[in-house]
């Protein structure tokens, strides 16, 4: 019998106590309870030098902030790194995530991802430690915790199993360029509001012609910069 995938996700974060929640809920939970993914919330502070437990200081240079320091972040990739790892720095500076991106990384089995946090990460770090770096959008946060949440969430959707119906994943947002169609639940007639007629039919074909059609006129609505420039 072959073993089911499983892929394991290490945070490093000065943070930890923020994540933990997170990860003790719905589908991510009943995936860690399965073996289908492994997270590790590591605490940067346990790789301190001092008693203080420091892994920030000021930026070289001046400026406003603090910078998180190069010492205790290689101190914990020495420590979690394999030969099969990949590590990721989570940065508005990275490229910006995707779902093709997304797939490629569900196809690995050792995910470390570095959150930036305070003014950032000493540039020593991106240089010369990490394999990536990873934008999840165009605006600046407060630390890459939330970024993180988002990366394992995304990622883990595509490890085998882990979703109830895996069918989904094939008719979902950004498939072909296009946002999903809209979607619909009981009951049928809400304070005169009504589901679209076509949905109550039964007609298969003309169910998914409408949901194609429902697609392309979001798409162009919401996302008209998903189509290709001409």
């Amino acid at each position: 019998m072959v073993p089911n995938k499983i892929i394991s996700f290490d945070i490093l974060t000065a943070f930890p106590e923020g994540l933990a929640g997170f990860f003790r809920a719905s589908i991510l939970a009943r995936a860690q309870r399965k073996s289908l993914i492994k997270v590790n919330l590591i605490n940067l502070r346990d790789f301190a030098s001092d008693k203080r437990r420091t892994i920030d200081d000021r930026p070289y240079g001046g400026g406003p902030g603090m910078v998180l320091m190069v010492e205790p972040i290689v101190k914990a990739l020495k420590k979690i790194k394999q030969r099969n790892s990949r590590v990721i720095l989570l940065s508005a500076s990275g490229k910006k995530l995707n779902r093709q991106k997304i797939i490629e990384l569900s196809k690995l089995s050792h995910l470390i991802i570095i959150c930036g946090h305070y003014e950032g990460v000493d540039q020593r770090i991106a240089d010369y430690y990490v394999d990536e770096e990873i934008s999840i959008g165009d605006y600046v946060l407060t630390g890459g915790e939330a970024a993180s949440l988002v990366l394992v969430d995304a990622v883990s959707r595509y490890v085998p199993k882990v979703l109830k119906n895996e069918a989904s994943l094939n008719n979902e947002s950004f498939d072909d360029n296009l946002l999903g169609s809209p979607s619909y639940t009981r009951p049928e007639n809400y304070l005169g509001h009504k589901i679209p007629n076509i949905l109550r039919s039964g007609n298969h074909e003309k169910i998914r012609e409408w949901h194609k059609k429902e697609a392309l006129s979001k798409t162009k609505k919401f996302r008209p910069d998903l189509f290709p420039k001409n």
